[in-house]
């Protein structure tokens, strides 16, 4: 059994993606991540399944990967982090309102709310993102396919130009990495 061309054939696509890719919105992500540091916003992030994997994985960037010399790296806390938090919330509220209890509980006006989303439809997703808005947060998404309901309660969004789940998982980290990498040198 040989995946060679299998292989080449999902690298050559994702390249095709990073290709079509809207570095504009990328741009001014971190363009309103560096100017939020400097005003002392917090940044929540969320997702479900890989994406909030993802979510976890761009905390630990922003927190630790884009700190320069000495310098403190951004104040951001993953809101998938805690399982015992997320269940408790889930049972007495709901698996829909577990993100907009948390951004309630923690976060201020001003302050900056990231979501993934494959499909953009997660009602947890949606409902935290629309209570962030409601608070006087930043909204940012990172979606993929068409951007689906998160897209209307999102101040920038990204979306990763691939039907392929796999792919724009795949597309978001990419598009941390180099985000990272970029605002390093500004820091």
């Amino acid at each position: 059994m040989d995946f060679t061309n299998d292989l080449k054939a999902y690298s050559e696509e994702l390249i095709e993606c990073l290709r079509r890719t809207d570095w504009g919105i990328l741009s001014s992500i971190g363009e309103k991540l560096v100017s939020s540091k400097a005003s002392g916003s917090r940044i929540w992030l969320f997702g479900n399944g890989g994406s909030a994997a993802t979510a976890s994985h761009v905390t630990n960037d922003l927190v630790k990967g884009c700190r320069v010399e000495d310098r403190v790296g951004f104040p951001a806390m993953c809101l998938s982090d805690s399982s015992t938090v997320l269940t408790c919330l889930a049972n007495d509220f709901s698996y829909a309102d577990v993100y907009s209890v948390l951004l309630s509980t923690h976060a201020k006006p001003g302050d900056i709310a990231i979501a993934f989303s494959g499909s953009g439809n997660s009602p947890n997703v949606v409902n935290g993102l629309a209570k962030a808005r409601e608070m006087g947060l930043t909204t940012i998404g990172f979606g993929g396919r068409d951007g689906g309901k998160m897209k209307q309660y999102c101040d920038l969004i990204l979306i990763a130009p691939t039907q392929s789940m796999e792919m724009l998982e795949d597309l978001h980290l990419i598009y941390w990495h180099n985000l990272v990498c970029a605002m390093r040198k500004v820091l």
